[in-house]
């Protein structure tokens, strides 16, 4: 087959940068920081020639410390302009500080077939063994594939697929930083070929306005050894519209901190999760003041599943969308559960 007809027969990938490691080289004695655009990355995969029709987009050109929410809103309404004019697949490249705070904002806010791969590097480009074009490849292979497709936003890397719902970074330099705790990595990529061994049963949604300008202050508080609770007072009055704790253990907090977190439940929404990072929150397992029991009937709501950071970004998305209490609850408890009924869309269809 002529070279010209091999291309126009593969799949359209569109890759939108938005800075990072992946995209970082060091400026003279400076350190690296994001430099390289969309096209530098592509043009330096010739690999990718092969793989799919590839668009690159710049979004954003920043380390992912610096990624908002309001920039996920906006890059899910760009997915869906580039998916609406042909792309097969969307790839995105950016930092790992936030990857799996803005692969999970992306598998709530994108609803659509075609699937879209989030992937970074742990090592910039001047660096020996630099492991971005390696994930990059296989992010668009995954993006270009079907047996991607109606599975959502998914997080590749070193060669290994993970759903944003589980996935966590859990290393500050190993290449193989990206683990998923609950789960486990649910595909792998083999001789360029992606594999899915495993489905998600439901998909959930939150559609917010691509025009959406405030995305509501949601405070994150770890509670640790001795935690008398003094900063709970002044969440309010600081202006956060809620609060997510990442508590001991299944969800335990010092007596000292019960009387303040009721008290803030009262005025806004309270998530409590664990700071082990991975497992659900108990329910009734303790008794003790202090214990799950005690604070989720003093007006708590059960995080279910989810950890600090992404309980965080569920919630902040859901105050957004003006969601009552009673769906904010529904969301945190049925996230994960496996079963169709367990399915969540904010606002209903």
């Amino acid at each position: 087959m002529p070279a010209a007809k091999a291309q126009t027969s593969l799949p359209r990938v569109t890759v939108f940068s938005t800075g990072g490691t992946i995209a970082s080289i060091p400026s003279g004695a400076s350190a690296a920081s994001p430099a390289l655009t969309a096209d530098q990355l592509v043009a330096a995969l010739p690999q990718l020639d092969s793989v799919a029709r590839i668009t690159a987009i710049p979004f954003r050109q920043v380390a992912s410390s610096e990624l908002t929410l309001g920039d996920m809103i906006a890059l899910a309404a760009e997915i869906e302009l580039a998916v609406a004019g042909g792309a097969d697949g969307v790839a995105i490249t950016q930092g790992t500080d936030t990857l799996e705070e803005t692969s999970f904002a992306l598998q709530l806010l994108y609803g659509g077939e075609a699937p879209v791969v989030l992937t970074g590097a742990m090592r910039n480009p001047a660096l020996p063994g630099a492991d971005g074009p390696a994930n990059l490849l296989g992010a668009a292979q995954l993006a270009a594939s079907p047996v991607a497709r109606g599975l959502g936003a998914l997080v590749v890397f070193n060669d290994e697929v993970h759903l944003p719902l589980f996935v966590r970074k859990t290393h500050t330099a190993n290449l193989a930083t990206f683990r998923s705790p609950l789960t486990g990595p649910i595909g792998w990529i083999v001789e360029n070929r992606p594999r899915i061994a495993l489905r998600p049963s439901v998909r959930h949604a939150i559609r917010l306005s691509a025009s959406a300008q405030a995305i509501p202050q949601v405070a994150l508080l770890k509670a640790a050894i001795g935690d008398d609770g003094r900063l709970l007072p002044s969440i309010v009055s600081m202006g956060y519209r809620g609060l997510v704790l990442e508590a001991m253990g299944g969800g335990h907090v010092p007596r000292a901190m019960v009387a303040p977190l009721a008290d803030l439940a009262q005025h806004i929404p309270v998530v409590l999760t664990s700071r082990t990072g991975a497992g659900e929150v108990l329910r009734g397992t303790y008794g003790f003041p202090g214990s799950e029991t005690d604070l989720l009937a003093r007006g708590l709501i059960h995080g279910g599943i989810l950890d600090g950071p992404k309980a965080r970004v569920l919630l902040a998305l859901l105050l957004a969308s003006d969601a009552p209490r009673e769906t904010i609850e529904t969301a945190f408890s049925s996230i994960g559960t496996p079963g169709t009924e367990s399915a969540f869309r904010w606002p209903a269809p």
